[in-house]
C-alpha cells in the first residue's frame, strides 16, 4: 500500500520533551522524601505510633513519587504529517469502527447517533470505512433512532465534507450560527441542516416510549425481550454500494446486538468488544479498528488520517505498533486536572514502550488483537514460516477463535494481511448471528489472549498489558484539535461511581494473569513499562491518605507532635511548598488558572478518600470470594433542548461544587472535615488557656495546620455543610458522620 520511496518526507516523527530542569526539580522532591523518612526510621523509637503511622503514610507517598518519576523521565508522541499521506499511500487501508452502548437510558439515544454521526462523515474514503455500534440493552429505541440517523447521513456528510466542516457532531455544530461573511449558498444550505437536524431529534425524542414506532417488520426481532435476555440481532442500516470513494457516499453502517442469557456470563463491554471483532471480521475484516465510547464524538475530521500516518510510516517499523491512543478531553465539565495528567503523565509513558490503552479513542491493528505476536512476522510484515504453520492450521484456528467455518477464514485473511473482498454485507448476517450465540465463547480463547482481555471490569488496562508483554509497542498521538470529545458525569455520585470502577478494575488487574507483578522474566513488558502499570494501582494509596488526613486532627485532640522539629520541619514545609508550586507550574503552562489547580487538587483528595476507598473494599470482599466485581454504567449527559444533549457550560461558579446525595461516597469526606473543625476547635481553647499540655511534647502550630490544609481541599464538604439542596450534605449523612466523629474524638482523648 505505502509507497517504497524513501526520499519522501516521512509520514510521522517522535517528539522528544525532555526536560533537565524538570528532572532537577523530581530529584530534589526525591532526595527530600528520603531524608524525612530517614529522620522518621531513625526516630521511631524515641516516638509514639503516630509517628510510626505518619512514617509507613510517607513510605506510601514516596514510593508513588519515585513510580512517577521514572514514569515522567523520557516524555515523547508521535506527530503526524496527514498532508503527506496522499503522495505517499496509494490505497488507503479499510478501517472497522467500533460503538458500544448499553443502556439507551443512561446513555440517550440522541447522543449515540452524534457520535456515529461524527464518525460516518471524517475525513476518509467511505468505501473504507465500516461503522458497527453494539447495543447490549437490545433496545428497540437505539436501533430506531440509528436507523433514522442513517437517514439524515445522507445529507449530513455530503455537507461536512462539500464545506469542510471542522465539528461534525450536529448538537455542536449548530451551537453557533454561521458568520455574516459566509456565502449566501452555504448560509442556506446550513439552515436546511439545522431543521432537518432539529427534525431528527423531535422524531427520536416523539418515538420515547411509543410502541407503536416499532410495529413493523424490522422490528420484529425485538419482540418479547428483555437487556438480558434475547436472542443475536445484526441488522445492516446502511450499506455502501457504490464502493468509489465519493463524498456523496455514506460508509457502511451495522447494528448488532449479541445473544444474552440471564445465567450466563457475558462480560458486559469487554465481551460486547470481542462480539464486534467477530462480526466485523466477517463482514469487512479491515486491518485496523477503531474503538470509540458512544459518548466521545469525532472532533477532528482528520482523525483516521493521523492514525494512519503512524500504521503506514516505514522508518518507525510499524509492523511493531499495535495501536494509536488519542488523549481523552471533554466538552461539557471541569476535567483540567486529566488533560494536565495526559500531558504529562501519559506523554511519560509514551517515551517508553509507549501509551496505555485507555478504553476509547484508539485505533488496533486487528492483528495485535487475535494474539500475534511481532516475533511472528518478518521484516516487511508478513508472516514467518514457522508462524504460518502453526497459527493457521485448522485446529489452532478452531480453538483459539471458535468452530465457524467463516470466522477461521476471516482470522486467516487478516493474519495473512489479504484484502477483503467487497461481498454484500447481507450475505454474512447468518454467519454474524451464529458467533453471537453466549456459548460461542466457551472453549476459545476469546477473552483469555484473543481479542478484549476478560478477567477486570477495567478492560482497557487489561488487555493492553497483554499487548505491549507480547512484544508490541503503541503511539500516543495529541493534535492541537482535541481528537475526540466527551461527556462526563457531573461532580457527585455518578463521578464517584465512575471513579469506583476504574479503581476497582485497575486493582483486580495487580490479582489475574495480566499481572505486571507476574511473569517478570517471561514477558517482554519493559521494566520502567512495567511500573507504569504499576503506577495505575496508585489508588491504594486511598488507605494512607485517608489516614494523614485525620492524623494532624488527632495529634491536637491528643496533645501529641505529629511533623518533626527544627531543620526536618523545614524540609517538611520545602517539601510540600515544592509540590505545590511544581503542580501549580503543570497547569498554568498549559493556561489554566490557581483555581483551577486547586479544585483539581481537591479532587484528587475527594476521590482517594471516597471512591477508591470503596474499590478496595469491593477487591477484598472478591478476593475472600463474599461476592463479585460489579460492572456499573455511569450516567451521561441527557438531552434537554431539541437540538441533542445539552452542555454544561461551566462559567466558574460551580468549579469544585460537589452533587451530594445520601450514598456512602460522601461519607469520609464529612467525617474528615468534623473531625479536623473539631481538632481545630480544641485547640483553638488550650491556646485560650494559656497553652494549656498533657505534659508531653504537644502539638503545635504544624499541627494546627496540617488540619487547616486539610479542610481547605474538602472545601466543597464544608461548604456541604451549611448548603441546602443538591450541594448540600444530606442529614442522614452528616449524622453517621457526626456518630463517627465523636467516636474518634474519645478514642483520641482516651489515648
Amino acid at each position: 500500500m505505502a509507497d517504497s520511496s524513501f526520499s519522501l518526507p516521512p509520514l510521522c516523527e517522535r517528539i522528544s520533551y525532555k526536560s533537565y530542569y524538570l528532572r532537577a526539580v523530581y530529584l530534589t522532591i526525591l532526595g527530600l522524601f528520603f531524608t524525612l523518612l530517614l529522620h522518621r526510621f531513625q526516630n521511631v523509637r524515641e516516638n509514639d505510633n503516630v509517628w510510626l503511622v505518619a512514617s509507613l503514610c510517607e513510605s506510601c507517598f514516596s514510593l508513588v513519587c519515585l513510580l512517577l518519576t521514572c514514569l515522567k523521565w523520557t516524555p515523547a508522541e508521535t506527530k503526524p504529517y496527514p498532508d503527506r499521506l496522499d503522495a505517499r499511500v496509494h490505497d488507503l487501508p479499510s478501517v472497522d469502527i467500533f460503538v458500544p452502548t448499553e443502556d439507551h437510558e443512561r446513555e440517550p439515544p440522541i447522543m449515540v447517533i452524534n457520535t456515529v454521526l461524527s464518525l460516518l462523515a471524517v475525513n476518509y474514503p467511505a468505501n473504507k470505512l465500516a461503522c458497527y455500534v453494539s447495543d447490549d440493552g437490545c433496545s428497540p429505541l437505539t436501533y430506531f433512532s440509528l436507523k433514522e440517523a442513517s437517514k439524515f447521513a445522507k445529507i449530513w456528510v455530503p455537507f461536512c465534507k462539500k464545506y469542510s466542516v471542522r465539528v461534525r457532531a450536529p448538537f455542536r455544530y449548530f451551537l453557533n450560527r454561521p458568520a455574516a461573511t459566509e456565502s449566501f449558498k452555504f448560509s442556506k444550505d446550513w439552515e436546511i441542516m439545522k431543521r432537518e437536524y432539529e427534525k431528527l431529534c423531535r422524531i427520536v425524542e416523539d418515538a420515547t416510549g411509543d410502541s407503536r414506532l416499532y410495529a413493523e417488520d424490522d422490528f420484529e426481532a425485538f419482540s418479547n425481550t428483555e437487556p438480558n435476555d434475547h436472542s443475536t440481532i445484526v441488522k445492516v442500516v446502511w450499506e455502501n454500494e457504490g464502493g468509489g470513494g465519493d463524498e456523496k457516499e455514506v460508509p457502511h453502517f451495522v447494528y448488532i446486538s449479541r445473544e444474552k442469557r440471564p445465567n450466563n456470563v457475558h462480560h458486559h463491554k469487554c465481551g460486547a468488544m470481542n462480539f464486534l471483532a467477530r462480526v466485523s471480521g466477517l463482514m469487512t475484516n479491515a486491518p485496523y479498528i477503531l474503538n470509540v465510547d458512544c459518548d466521545m464524538y469525532a472532533n477532528e475530521a482528520d482523525v483516521v488520517r493521523l492514525a494512519m500516518c503512524v500504521f503506514l510510516e516505514k522508518s518507525l517499523n510499524p509492523n511493531h505498533c499495535a495501536f494509536v491512543q488519542f488523549p481523552q478531553h471533554f466538552y461539557d465539565s471541569n476535567t483540567d486536572q486529566l488533560t494536565v495528567l495526559q500531558s504529562y503523565l501519559v506523554r511519560g509513558i509514551a517515551g517508553i514502550q509507549g501509551p496505555m490503552y485507555v478504553g476509547t479513542g484508539c485505533f488496533h491493528t486487528r492483528r495485535a488483537m487475535y494474539n500475534l505476536s511481532p516475533d511472528d512476522l518478518e521484516d516487511d510484515g508478513s508472516l514467518s514460516s514457522v508462524a504460518t504453520r502453526e497459527l493457521l492450521c485448522e485446529d489452532k484456528l478452531a480453538r483459539g477463535f471458535g468452530n465457524s467455518k467463516e470466522m477461521m477464514k476471516s482470522v486467516a485473511d487478516a493474519l495473512q494481511r489479504k484484502p477483503n473482498p467487497q461481498n454484500n454485507l447481507t450475505n454474512s448476517i447468518e454467519a454474524a448471528q451464529e458467533v453471537g450465540h453466549c456459548h460461542y465463547e466457551h472453549q476459545t480463547s476469546w477473552g483469555k489472549t484473543i481479542g478484549w482481555l476478560y478477567d477486570s471490569v477495567a478492560e482497557d488496562l487489561n488487555t493492553s498489558i497483554g499487548i505491549h508483554s507480547r512484544g508490541w509497542t503503541s503511539s500516543y498521538i495529541s493534535p492541537d484539535t482535541p481528537a475526540f470529545l466527551g461527556s462526563t458525569p457531573p461532580g457527585g455520585p455518578e463521578a464517584m461511581l465512575q471513579q469506583r470502577r476504574w479503581a476497582t478494575g485497575w486493582i483486580e488487574v495487580l490479582f489475574n494473569k495480566q499481572s505486571p507483578l507476574l511473569g517478570m522474566f517471561r514477558r517482554k513488558l519493559r521494566f520502567r513499562q512495567r511500573l507504569a502499570y504499576l503506577c495505575v494501582s496508585v489508588c491504594l494509596r486511598s488507605i494512607p491518605e485517608l489516614l494523614y488526613c485525620l492524623l494532624p486532627s488527632y495529634c491536637l485532640l491528643h496533645n501529641s507532635t505529629l511533623f518533626p522539629k527544627g531543620l526536618y520541619l523545614g524540609i517538611t514545609i520545602t517539601l510540600v511548598g515544592m509540590h505545590c508550586i511544581y503542580t501549580l507550574w503543570e497547569f498554568m503552562s498549559l493556561g489554566y488558572s490557581v483555581r483551577s489547580w486547586y479544585v483539581s487538587q481537591s479532587l484528587w483528595r475527594i476521590i482517594a478518600t471516597s471512591s477508591w476507598l470503596f474499590s478496595i473494599v469491593d477487591i477484598i470482599l472478591k478476593l475472600l470470594g463474599i461476592s463479585k466485581t460489579v460492572f456499573f454504567t455511569t450516567k451521561k449527559t441527557l438531552p434537554e433542548t431539541k437540538c441533542g444533549p445539552s452542555i454544561r457550560k461551566d462559567d466558574g461558579s460551580n468549579s469544585g461544587k460537589f452533587e451530594f446525595d445520601g450514598s456512602l461516597y460522601f461519607l469520609p469526606g464529612t467525617f474528615i472535615v468534623l473531625v479536623n473543625l473539631a481538632a481545630l476547635a480544641v485547640f483553638s481553647m488550650r491556646l485560650q488557656q494559656s497553652g494549656c499540655s498533657h505534659g508531653r511534647g504537644g502539638s503545635g502550630l504544624a499541627e494546627a495546620c496540617g488540619c487547616i490544609l486539610v479542610v481547605t481541599l474538602f472545601l466543597p464538604f464544608l461548604k456541604g455543610l451549611f448548603t441546602k439542596g443538591k450541594y448540600g450534605i444530606p442529614l442522614s449523612t452528616l449524622c453517621k458522620a457526626a456518630f463517627l466523629a465523636v467516636l474518634f474524638v474519645v478514642f483520641s482523648f482516651g489515648n
